[in-house]
């Protein structure tokens, strides 16, 4: 019998259809992988059977009987859950309160909130979880992949018979994954029906029995996870063959060092770090979760204050305090959690696109030239392939890919020197991973000098031309981009 039938489920937004004519099934006891290109209407579809949309046709079904989920709260009431690919956390609220928010225990009278009980209750599922955070903890200090927890946490805390997890491990490292799917076998012995959304072809065969393909909001397939090869749901994705070879780095040891890092240091963060970074060269920085390397490129980016340590530029020391400091020395910085530190995501296309640049769109230093902005912005989205209504769709409204693409177009547009890739591809599909591939490839080509930090290491191998491995602050080694070896980066990751 089946839990959930979606039945020719369709949505639009702005007039855009973004799901049209949709299917999904979930069985109990079933974790059932739901995968497409970014675009291609699965979170859109799962947040219309958690209530965060409404649908515009079709029929929703749980246990047989149609339903209409009106909102998030009715979703919950009626046992569904959803883990969202973006956190949605209170930063200045302790872990604890953010799993029960407006469900916390009460003292006798009902009116004070009974804090040793909350916190023994999130301590609950923290162990169930095999968790070391502690329930007071305030969820603004943990890092990203603790706040990805505490989120999994919360969706455990309603005893859901429908859980959704969107990109769930995105921000996990190898340990914390083998924790959640220890959490998920459970919950599907438990009978619980899972969804779950990811673009990691690895852990899909890992944890899932059936996968359902979409592609541009339409329901393509569904078949068993057992007996489908990885070949098969990439085809069923992009409708066609992607070409996953490496491409032969160049040489470049003998380019000029366009950036160099002299003992970098702040707290155990970050220490003595140096390395160099050549003209037309992709330095890959792999490590474990912790390593050290987003702190690195905050600490040249200027968005950390370091306590030691030099930087030059062409072999010229210089000073940056601040990120306008790099900005202004061609330093750019794609971070990893491009909704808080790389986008605006309530304004639209365009003004993203032009915002590290802005000062050329200004008529007279004081009037935005928007005929010049949008037909810039319109040149980015033909280049990359950015799938968006037009330039004045806002940003939020866009796939996680396509946002992606927006962030690197704004740094492409101010011609920085320098760039820095922060987990370039997360929670991007593999027809979009292919894409950025290609165009970090083409900038490289061009002249740039490239730094990739990526927790993928079949990423980091194909992509690198040289890698710099940390470990606990620490730089460890490096290796050379060609010939270099899963295992080899795997030993230096974790040399203390």
């Amino acid at each position: 019998m089946s839990l959930v039938q979606m039945r020719n489920v369709s949505k639009a937004f702005a007039g855009v259809r973004a799901v049209e004519g949709a299917q999904f099934e979930l069985r109990p006891g079933e974790v059932h992988a739901l995968m497409g290109e970014n675009g291609a209407g699965k979170s859109t579809l799962m947040k219309m059977l958690a209530g965060v949309y409404q649908r515009d046709g079709g029929e929703i079904l749980l246990d047989g009987k149609a339903i209409d989920v009106r909102s998030p709260r009715e979703a919950l009431d009626l046992g569904i859950c959803i883990v969202h690919q973006e956190l949605n956390l209170m930063n200045h609220l302790s872990a604890a309160q953010n799993i029960f928010i407006g469900r916390e225990p009460r003292k006798p009278g009902g009116f004070f909130i009974d804090a040793r009980k909350l916190d023994a209750m999130a301590a609950t599922i923290f162990e169930r979880m095999k968790l070391r955070i502690e329930p007071g903890v305030q969820v603004g200090a943990l890092t990203v992949a603790r706040q990805q927890m505490v989120e999994i946490a919360k969706a455990l805390s309603f005893d859901s018979r429908v859980l959704i997890m969107d990109e769930p491990t995105a921000a996990l490292n190898e340990a914390e994954v083998a924790d959640l799917f220890a959490i998920i076998r459970e919950l599907r012995a438990q009978g619980v029906g899972i969804v779950y959304i990811s673009h990691k072809m690895d852990e899909l065969k890992q944890i899932a029995d059936r996968v359902t393909v979409m592609r541009d909001g339409r329901y393509v397939d569904t078949r068993p996870m057992a007996t489908t090869s990885m070949a098969d749901v990439i085809s069923m994705m992009v409708g066609r063959e992607l070409d996953s070879a490496p491409v032969d780095p160049p040489d470049t040891a003998t380019n000029e060092v366009v950036l160099e890092a002299r003992g970098l240091t702040r707290g155990k963060a970050l220490r003595d770090v140096s390395f160099k970074l050549r003209r037309g060269e992709i330095l890959g920085f792999a490590g474990l979760l912790g390593a050290g390397r987003t702190e690195t490129a905050r600490a040249v980016f200027g968005a950390d204050v370091i306590e030691a340590g030099e930087i030059f530029m062409h072999g010229k020391p210089v000073k940056i305090r601040s990120p306008r400091d790099a900005v202004r020395l061609g330093i750019g910085y794609l971070s990893e959690d491009r909704k808080q530190f790389g986008l605006a995501t309530g304004l639209d296309v365009q003004s993203n696109v032009a915002l590290a640049s802005m000062k050329r769109f200004l008529d007279f230093g004081a009037f935005v030239n928007g005929r010049m902005m949008r037909t810039v912005a319109q040149g980015f989205v033909k280049q990359l392939a950015i799938r968006t209504p037009s330039v004045a769709q806002t940003v939020r409204l866009l796939s996680g890919g396509n946002q992606q693409k927006i962030v690197i177009a704004k740094w492409i547009l101010r011609d920085c020197e320098v760039l820095f890739f922060d987990e370039p591809t997360r929670g991007i599909d593999v027809g979009a991973k292919a894409e950025i591939y290609r165009l970090l490839d083409a900038l490289a080509a061009e002249g740039k000098a490239i730094v990739m930090i990526s927790s993928e290491l079949p990423e980091v191998l194909r992509m690198s031309h040289r890698i710099v491995v940390m470990c606990e602050g620490r730089v460890t080694g490096e290796l050379p981009g060609r010939g270099a070896t899963q295992e080899q980066i795997m030993e230096l990751a974790t040399r203390r």
